[in-house]
This record gives C-alpha cells, structure tokens and sequence, in this order.
C-alpha cells in the first residue's frame, strides 16, 4: 500500500501544480462565451457583432497576457491545458466523421494539401537565401509553415542540429503569424466559401500553420457561420499535413548524413554547449503524434457506432453529443490558454529577417491555399 501511494506522489503533486493554471484557463474561456453572447445579442449596449467565443477567449488571453502578465503559479497549468486538454478536443473532433465522409473529404483536401506542402518548402527555402536567412533557421521556417507548426520544427531541430535560438525564433515566428492568420481567416473563408463548409475548412485547413491554429479557426468559423462541417473539414485536411512528418524527418535525417558525409565532418557533432549530438533521429522524435492516432481513432468508433447502433439510436446520439460538447469545451479552454501565451515582446526580439521571412511565407501559402481551394470549388464543387 506505501509503495502504490508513493507512486501516486508524483502525479499528485503535478496534478496540484496544474489546477490553479487549468482553473484560470476555464475561467477566462467562460468570459469569453459570456462575451460572445452578449456582442452577438447588443446586450448591456454592447454594438451587435457576432464573434465566436473562441475568437474572445484567444483575444482576451493575448490582452490579459501583454498587459496584466501571467502569474508563476498558473503556468503548469495553461501548458497542460494548451496541450494535452486541446490535443484531446482535437482527437474527439473524429467523431464528428465516419471513415466515408473522412475518406471523401480527404480525396479533395490532398491536391490542395499537397501542392501547399510543396509551395511552401520551396518558398521558404528560396526566401530564407534571398533574406540571408541562416540555413538552419530557413528549414526549420520552412518545415513549420509547410506541416503542423511548431510540433514540426521541434521535432526537425535535433535531426539538422538547429541551435536552440533558432528553434526558438522559428517557433516565435510561427505562433506569431499563425495566430494572425488564425484571427483572419475565418473571414476570408466566409467571403470567399460561404456556400460551401467542406471547401471553407479545406482553406483553413491548408492556410494556417499549428493545428491547434486550424482548430481554433475552424472553431472561429463554424460557430460564426452556424457551418459545424467546416470544423470537420479542417481538421481532416490539416491532419492529412500532420501525416507528412512521418516522410519528412526521416528525409531530413538522411540528407543531413550525406551532407556530413561528403563535408568529412566528424562523425560526433557538438552542440552549443559541447555535448556529443548523435547523427540520425532522436530518440524522443514522434513521427505520429498521439492526438492524430485518437482521431482516426474517434472517427472509427463513430463508424462502427452508427452500424451497430439501431438507427435514431437515443442513447448514441446522447453519446455523440456528450462528446461534441466535451470536444468544444477543450478546445475553447485550450486555444484560450494559447492566447495567453502569446508574447508581443518575445515576437520583437528575433530581428526582421526571420519575420519578413515568416511573414513572406505564410501569406503566399495562404494564397496559394485560397487560389487552389477556390479553383476546385468553382470546377468541381
């Protein structure tokens, strides 16, 4: 019995340190939705203008962040609620699919995933040499625009042994205009696809770099534009990205030991710090991450749930519903500690390269999203 609670310790005291941060963050969220609700109805002589609560929960976090700060004490607990409580709202989004109308939504997203996938490589790549960009800097740039954000540069910056200031400036630059882009392009997706939710999340989808970003916008539009497809769309579209790191890290891994190779480096590289850096993958480096796996996993259970279920089955539908509620719930909670982490100095402090690098990137990535995703809505849609 001592030895179980002695192993218990541990969990407890973080679950401890967390809940002051995971309160915080629920708070706020529901300020937001108060917020929400009263711009949307002209309450108290409030000018009416519809705003998603995610959208006031982000907004709040940033200006609560860059004007109050944020306290000691509530910051283990914002970053388990930025991670693991908004890669759990992601993950319970498959349930908003099953494997048919993932599968089809898929068959569309590709060509423009794809082609943004690529577009953005070369971009970056080509703009970090023009803007004298260091090498490193511009691949990790590079890969964080074109995949999933800043999961994808933390996981590159071991294998092509980025310096810890570059995984951070990248990171910075990431946050920074995906954000900005989560912020607007809801309603470049509610001009441009109004008609259409699955083409409107595709852009979002293929357009914004992190995918709690996507999610976030995605979120943003289906609840201004009463679309709730459009958050299933994204978020399949997104995730058909995410799956690219599996080939990418591997390549990187590769073609960093051929150029060590061919450069007769030594076969153990030190770091910054002078420690020995092992060539290939580190040992830490998912290639899939775990919140993907639970969403094929929700989009399953969803599957099989409504063959086995009798049709207009009342308990299942409480189930899929109790889970839409909780996966909204994580999400708005989650994206609404992502504002608060969201630091206007820190984004001042990388230099003006690096930004107009990043800045260069993400708006043609956003436009070669928006021409492609147009252009099959106007032939195919």
């Amino acid at each position: 019995m001592g030895g179980y609670l002695r192993a218990l310790s541990p969990r407890w005291g973080l679950l401890r340190q967390a809940t002051p941060g995971v309160i915080a963050a629920v708070a706020l969220a529901l300020v937001a939705r108060a917020l929400a609700e009263a711009l949307a109805h002209g309450a108290g002589g409030l000018p009416r203008f519809p705003l998603s609560p995610v959208m006031c929960a982000v907004v709040l976090g940033m200006l609560w962040r860059n004007t109050l700060g944020v306290p000691a004490w509530a910051s283990q607990g914002l970053k388990w609620a930025m991670h693991q409580l908004l890669r759990t709202g992601i993950a319970l989004v498959g349930l908003r699919l099953t494997l048919m109308g993932a599968t089809a939504i898929a068959a569309t997203a590709l060509p423009v995933a794809l082609t943004c996938l690529l577009f953005a490589l070369a971009a970056a790549t080509v703009l970090a040499r023009l803007l004298k960009v260091p090498p490193r800097l511009g691949v990790l740039l590079a890969i964080g625009t074109a995949v999933c954000g800043a999961t994808a540069v933390v996981a590159m910056s071991p294998v092509i042994r980025a310096r810890h200031a570059e995984t951070a400036f990248a990171v910075t630059c990431v946050v920074l205009f995906g954000c900005i882009a989560m912020l607007c392009y809801p309603w470049v997706a509610g001009h441009f696809f109004a008609a259409s939710p699955r083409y409107a999340g595709i852009f979002l989808g293929t357009a914004i770099h992190d995918t709690s970003q996507v999610v976030g916008a995605a979120l943003m539009y289906s609840q201004q534009a009463h679309q709730p497809e459009a958050l299933a769309a994204a978020s399949v579209a997104k995730l058909l990205r995410n799956l690219s790191i599996a080939v990418l890290i591997p390549l990187a891994a590769w073609l960093t030991q051929r150029h060590e190779a061919r450069a007769r480096t030594a076969t153990a590289v030190t770091d910054e710090a002078g420690a020995p850096q092992a060539a290939g993958l580190s040992g830490h480096v998912r290639l899939v991450p775990l919140f993907v796996l639970g969403f094929l996993a929700c989009i399953i259970l969803r599957t099989v749930g409504d063959a086995v279920m009798p049709a207009g089955s009342t308990l299942w539908q409480r189930l899929i519903q109790s889970g839409y509620t909780a996966s909204d719930l994580f999400l708005t909670c989650g994206m609404t500690a992502v504002g608060l982490s969201v630091s206007f100095t820190d984004m001042w402090r990388i230099g003006w390269r690096p930004l107009a690098a990043g800045f260069a990137v993400a708006t043609l990535v956003g436009g070669c999203s928006l021409a492609l995703t147009s252009g099959m809505l106007h032939f195919f849609g």
